[in-house]
């Protein structure tokens, strides 16, 4: 991949959202500011109609919406904190961490690629721990590029 798959900008610190929309809208919007998402509201139904589907909550205090869209340019990930959490439907609780990936519609193998490698990283308290302890959004793309981008 030429473009990567995080940067700083597509990190959130401390999202304040009452709900799993509200916090996935604030993460569209980075991937909107960052000219990867051509359509902030159709790609946001893209990821509802998937997350009705079934529910993209992991154990560990994850939420890990995705979705393939036209409205994608470029495979990409956005990482967000919510200290108080949000329900995205995990049996142990509310997801404090939220990984959205936006693939293109026609990049089925690269979206599949990112959900797999991203999911084998999260099983790992110690990688959770060191997202949510992270200083700054820097530190936070440093880390998922380094565990999670495949090679």
């Amino acid at each position: 991949m030429s473009t990567p798959l995080i940067t700083p900008e597509l990190v959130a610190l401390d999202i304040e959202a009452s709900d799993r929309d509200a916090a996935t809208r604030q993460l569209v919007e980075l991937l909107a500011a960052a000219g990867r998402v051509t359509d902030a509201e159709g790609f946001l139904a893209d990821v509802r109609a998937r997350e009705a589907q079934m529910a993209t909550g992991m154990p560990g205090g994850v939420g890990l919406p995705h979705a393939r869209s036209e409205h994608v340019t470029v495979p990409t990930l956005a990482v967000g904190r919510v200290p108080a959490g949000v329900d995205f439907g995990a049996p142990d609780g509310p997801a404090t961490l939220l990984f959205l990936i936006a693939a293109p519609a026609s990049g089925d193998g690269d979206h599949l690629k990112i959900l797999a490698s991203l999911a084998r990283r999260l099983v790992h308290p110690s990688f959770r721990d060191s997202l949510r302890s992270a200083p700054d959004a820097e530190t936070v793309a440093e880390i998922v590029t380094r565990e999670v981008v495949p090679s």
